[in-house]
């Protein structure tokens, strides 16, 4: 009785190996790892949603067109234009400047200038000088001549404004313009006061003249100037 129980036990723990068996991959290789029917479900899932998702690379031979979005032309600057690099500090400015002065705008003019082949639209700015730091002399008359590319770009003046400017030197054609566009101007209140702006004070925080100072004087303007200009 016993005999055939034992019989009969093996021959259902046959059944069951096999039966699991059949249920496995095969692998050639010996050593392979046994995989269970939950994982090569997970791995198929995984696999097709890395294709999903994946980019799909042009095939060799294949051309392809690429489409962009238009960006518009910027016109070119007129020749002997002066180029630089914006300055990071107030020496920099400073040795940059071919005119420092505050003043108040009195006029705007919009006028052609004529080179040799070639027709650069300009506008002229008419100051009078209050405080003369560079290249001009207080009370006299000054006017300067800007591209109109620039005051379309931003660059404006406004009738009874007054400001501190540095500007570049003239070019050969006689344009000059405010230097880092408006890290070069400052605003003058009608006491003669000069208010920095947040652009300003950052880039002048480090000046052992102007460095931390909102609120400054045409005088502090001159001592960093002459500053400036003996570290060169």
């Amino acid at each position: 009785m016993h005999g055939r129980s034992c019989v009969g036990l093996l021959a259902c723990l046959l059944l069951m190996s096999a039966s699991w068996m059949q249920g496995q991959s095969l692998d050639p290789r010996p050593d392979a790892p046994v995989a269970s029917a939950s994982s090569n479900l997970g791995q198929a899932v995984a696999e097709e949603s890395f294709a999903r998702d994946a980019v799909s690379l042009p095939e060799p031979g294949i051309r392809h067109s690429l489409r962009f979005p238009r960006t518009p032309i910027p016109r070119p600057l007129p020749r002997n234009w002066p180029i630089t690099s914006i300055p990071s500090g107030f020496t920099q400015l400073a040795r940059a400047a071919g005119i420092i002065f505050s003043g108040m705008v009195t006029s705007i003019e919009r006028s052609p200038t004529s080179t040799p082949g070639q027709a650069v639209g300009t506008v002229a700015i008419t100051f009078h000088v209050e405080n003369a730091i560079r290249g001009t002399r207080s009370g006299e008359t000054l006017t300067i001549s800007q591209w109109i590319g620039l005051w379309s770009s931003g660059q404006r003046y406004r009738v009874g404004e007054r400001m501190l400017l540095f500007l570049y030197p003239r070019s050969k054609i006689g344009l000059t313009s405010c230097i880092g566009v408006t890290l070069g101007r400052f605003v003058v209140d009608a006491s003669g006061d000069v208010w920095p702006s947040a652009q300003q004070l950052l880039a002048f925080r480090t000046d052992p003249v102007l460095g931390g100072k909102s609120r400054l004087r045409i005088s502090d303007f001159a001592s960093a100037v002459r500053w400036a200009g003996e570290g060169e």
